[in-house]
């Protein structure tokens, strides 16, 4: 199996525990300037990283040549490129995790097959694939590597669950009865579990207890509903609201967004400082519940999966919007996707 110890990260801070300002939470209230360059002294700032980040411009840090003795503990860290390791020469497919992806309910089987197929590229060694009927031969012909069941309810899915290490539920799973069932299936197994799209809308609806391993992937909408106030409330202030998400569900979570936030339930926050509005088109948050999926499949504990699963995704992305961000397709993310996982040049 492999893993990483920790995330790859440098410091940002708070401007103090209190301050509200646009430098600590990403918010603009009001106009604001778009510059073309923030020089920012000390340390980085974490609201120049998330949100609305985008009217700094380029930022260029001073430190003024203090030593980081001075500094204190940061409020959260940015992350820096990382990949796995190197495999053993000695690996098969058993020793690199299956994933179970479950979801794809009537017309929206790409979803599920996105994730499962993000988590093959990112190196699980084998992922099933529980969906309705329905999409299964489309699956098999597109990507004959899954291996897709149709399953209709609780009791054919509870022999997956069985053979498999993580479970990625809810693209496309819908929130009727059959998605319902599934869900209150997959969540009762135990298993380490990436909770995203529908997954989230029914734990919305319905709380319960969760997996000891767990990592909730919301955008600010869905974070609005878990937390029950409007997305705007959350984008005021994305690191308090994913802190007491982390908190309240007891989870790893990822605010997704400009400058996507990885919060642990201890509220330790890693800041992501790549992707670009292509991203923002169907399937991308699929893509990514498959990524950490797959890494933690390959051994990643969730925090850490989380992270170099976000930075994986923005960076893949990045590379892939070099022919341009308008018309970008999840898709297009799984081969530079492969290379950044191994390492290697995109």
């Amino acid at each position: 199996m492999a893993s990483v110890e920790r995330p790859a990260t440098r410091p940002i801070g708070a401007m103090s525990p209190t301050a509200t300002t646009t430098a600590d939470t990403g918010a603009t209230p009001g106009v604001a300037v778009r510059a073309t360059a923030t020089a920012t002294f000390i340390v980085n700032k974490r609201g120049l990283h998330t949100f609305h980040c985008e009217v700094a411009g380029d930022i260029e840090l001073h430190t003024l040549g203090l030593p980081d003795s001075l500094l204190g503990s940061p409020d959260a860290h940015l992350l820096v490129p990382s990949h796995l390791p190197s495999r053993p020469r000695e690996s098969n497919k058993g020793t690199n995790g299956h994933v179970l992806a479950i979801g794809g309910d009537h017309g929206t089987g790409g979803a599920v097959r996105m994730a499962a197929e993000a988590a093959l590229r990112t190196g699980a060694g084998l992922v099933s694939v529980a969906t309705r009927e329905e999409n299964v031969l489309a699956m098999n012909a597109a990507r004959p590597e899954l291996m897709a069941h149709g399953v209709n309810g609780p009791q054919a899915l509870q022999p997956m669950l069985e053979k498999v290490s993580v479970v990625a539920l809810g693209p496309g799973l819908g929130q009727a009865a059959w998605g319902h069932a599934l869900w209150t299936t997959a969540l009762d197994a135990g298993l380490p579990t990436v909770l995203d799209a529908d997954g989230l809308n029914l734990l919305q609806a319905e709380p319960r207890s969760l997996p000891g391993k767990i990592v909730l992937t919301p955008h600010p909408g869905e974070a609005g509903r878990l937390l029950g106030v409007p997305a705007a409330q959350i984008q005021a202030d994305r690191f308090a609201a994913g802190r007491e998400l982390a908190k309240r569900y007891r989870a790893v979570v990822v605010l997704k967004g400009n400058g996507s936030l990885i919060v642990s339930p201890d509220g330790e926050v890693s800041v992501c400082p790549w992707g670009n509005p292509g991203m923002a088109s169907g399937g991308m948050g699929d893509t990514l519940t498959g990524i950490i999926a797959g890494l933690i499949a390959q051994g990643c504990e969730p925090y850490e999966a989380a992270c170099l699963g976000v930075g994986l995704h923005a960076r893949a992305a990045d590379v892939a919007a070099r022919a341009g961000e308008r018309g970008l397709l999840a898709g297009d993310l799984l081969e530079p996707l492969r290379r950044l996982v191994n390492g290697l040049e995109a």
